[in-house]
């Protein structure tokens, strides 16, 4: 009687506006949320001088690709897309070798440090020596206009080694470790054969983690590299963003084919063109790592 009783009940006129009140209110920030990067995109497709007047809000008009095609002439762009590929790829596999083991650790109970080290590891989150010590440091460690200087310094990200440690301490439970003990598995058998397949919602979502925050990272290539040719992409962003005309002279010299050659009436669509180029490779790999944020690290795991 309860399945009927239940059926019956979602129809009630209710629960049909609360299921439209919903609907509506996930649909406006649905909107909210993508309609900037909608626009974005058709900006960058959109005659420059029709945007600028405010006729292109719901389709691209007049369609021109001069932006791409000006964009992608610039071999500029190209190699800020090859180190930003390189260091987000290096980057994201060096943090995660370092976040999980480390991680698994300061989970074990029977690791008697692992309180005084997880102090140490948050009170570098509260405090830190500041952005002079910290030039002074990279300088006397050789990393200035060092490639390794992108991926180095931020091998730990704390909070993500926090969340890490506890779904580890909280997630596994201890009768996994009891039986692989009594199969004659050690530590890092345990780890490497059952702890690590078994944290894969985890690690993709510090794995996205650390790759959106290599793959936006400016700053460390602002402060503290002067070479123009290890920048990332985001720098090569930003001089074009900042800049009236684009490529015109910038930071790092000698532009690409078309340094120097475009129309300044579309200096906006190229703009709008560069952020679409460099957001559009992590916008397309969320979808195949969004079922790990709701797939559970338990299902199936002690059946049978």
């Amino acid at each position: 009687m309860t399945g009927p009783i239940t059926a019956l009940r979602g129809n009630t006129p209710g629960d049909l506006v609360f299921k439209l009140v919903l609907a509506l209110s996930c649909g406006l920030v649905l909107l909210v949320a993508v309609y900037p990067i909608y626009f974005v995109v058709i900006a960058s497709v959109s005659d420059p001088t029709m945007v600028s007047t405010g006729q292109v809000w719901l389709a691209p008009r007049d369609i021109s690709w001069f932006g791409y095609e000006q964009i992608f002439a610039d071999s500029r762009i190209w190699n800020g897309y090859r180190n930003t590929l390189l260091y987000a790829v290096v980057g994201t596999a060096l943090n995660l070798l370092v976040t999980m083991p480390a991680a698994f650790a300061l989970s074990r109970r029977e690791f008697r440090p692992r309180r005084v080290l997880m102090f140490f590891f948050a009170f570098t989150m509260f405090f830190s020596g500041g952005l002079i010590p910290m030039y002074l440091l990279l300088r006397d460690l050789n990393l200035l206009d060092n490639w390794l200087v992108f991926i180095l310094p931020s091998a730990v990200n704390v909070f993500n080694l926090i969340i890490a440690r506890a779904f580890f301490e909280y997630s596994l439970p201890d009768d996994l470790h009891e039986a692989a003990s009594i199969d004659g598995a050690n530590y890092f058998q345990f780890f490497l054969k059952i702890a690590l397949p078994l944290s894969m919602p985890i690690l993709s979502v510090i794995g996205l983690y650390y790759l959106v925050q290599h793959w936006n990272d400016f700053f460390t290539g602002l402060v503290f590299v002067r070479d123009y040719s290890i920048q990332p992409l985001q720098i090569v962003l930003r001089d074009i963003l900042i800049s009236n005309q684009a490529f015109s002279g910038g930071a790092g010299g000698a532009g690409g084919a078309g340094a120097g050659s475009y129309a300044q009436q579309y200096a906006d669509q190229i703009k709008y063109g560069v952020i679409v180029v460099s957001t559009l490779p992590v916008i397309m790999l969320y979808p195949f790592l969004q079922r790990y944020f709701e797939k559970g690290v338990m299902i199936g795991a002690l059946k049978g």
